[in-house]
């Protein structure tokens, strides 16, 4: 995995928040808020924080007197997510990266992550991390996208920037964000880092936006897809837009779009 499949900054954050988090991650971010709410914890930690959707929304279904800790290795996106949540002393944002968790042992009733754990280049280490920071009895809650296939409108994106760049498609979204979804190596993964009590299972919902050409801002100019388009030709991040934003088109209309979208939750255990 490039270096550059891990940086969300410039403009990406707010692209990103404006226009992904309510096409593909406010839903998730609702389940994962139920989940972490039924384990009522006192002390919560979310690494992989992003502009903060998962943030909101486990921070309205907690009570007052909970200390929430949300991390991100992008300042630029913790940013983001600082000035959208309202004022809430529950929650202390801190830069962190979660394959050296800056927390004591057995310190976090729960921790969660939202589509982060893709992005780490060692995933056995930081599951090692989450069960340190972990209490004997706490539970890790997290989720990964499933194969691309399974995810119609970031699948039809790719194969459309496949026919501007023929000779060097862009993999980002194959590669990095659907490119850790087989459950036995997620299991496997898990285990070897000293969890045992694991639970995996499929969630399927639709993704929805008002046009395809929000569909193709929000792929193409809203992730680090932007960056790999942008190292093969400066001058085509819009004719990159505009390629998806007319696929998408001609496949679902020139209306709302919707498209499925498939994601993998897991909840595990030491």
């Amino acid at each position: 995995m490039p270096d550059t499949d891990k940086v969300f900054a410039g403009s990406i954050p707010k692209i990103y928040d404006d226009y992904l988090v309510p096409m593909i991650f406010a839903v998730y971010a609702e389940d994962m808020a139920r989940r972490v709410a039924a384990r009522s914890p006192s002390v919560l930690l979310e690494i992989a924080a992003g502009t903060g959707a998962v943030t909101r929304a486990v921070a309205a279904a907690l009570p007052r007197g909970v200390r929430y800790v949300a991390t991100d290795l992008n300042e630029p996106m913790l940013a983001v997510a600082a000035q959208r949540q309202s004022d809430d002393d529950r929650i202390t944002w801190r830069q962190a990266d979660g394959m050296a968790l800056p927390f004591g042992n057995a310190e976090f009733d729960v921790v969660c992550c939202q589509f982060g754990a893709m992005f780490f280049p060692d995933r056995i280490k930081a599951y090692g991390e989450v069960k340190r920071v972990l209490k004997g009895d706490g539970t890790f809650v997290f989720n990964v996208w499933d194969r691309i296939e399974d995810n119609v409108l970031t699948h039809e994106a790719t194969a459309a920037l496949g026919k501007l760049f023929p000779d060097d498609p862009p993999r980002f979204m194959i590669r990095t964000p659907h490119g850790y979804h087989d459950k036995a190596v997620i299991r496997g993964d898990l285990e070897r880092a000293g969890f045992r009590d694991i639970s995996i299972e499929t969630r399927s919902e639709i993704s929805r936006a008002p046009s395809a050409e929000y569909v193709a801002v929000a792929l193409c100019q809203g992730t680090p897809l932007r960056s790999e388009i942008e190292a093969r030709d400066a001058g085509k991040l819009q004719a990159a837009t505009d390629i998806v934003a007319e696929t998408i088109r001609t496949r679902h209309g020139s209306g709302p779009v919707e498209g499925k979208i498939q994601a993998i939750v897991i909840e595990a255990r030491p």
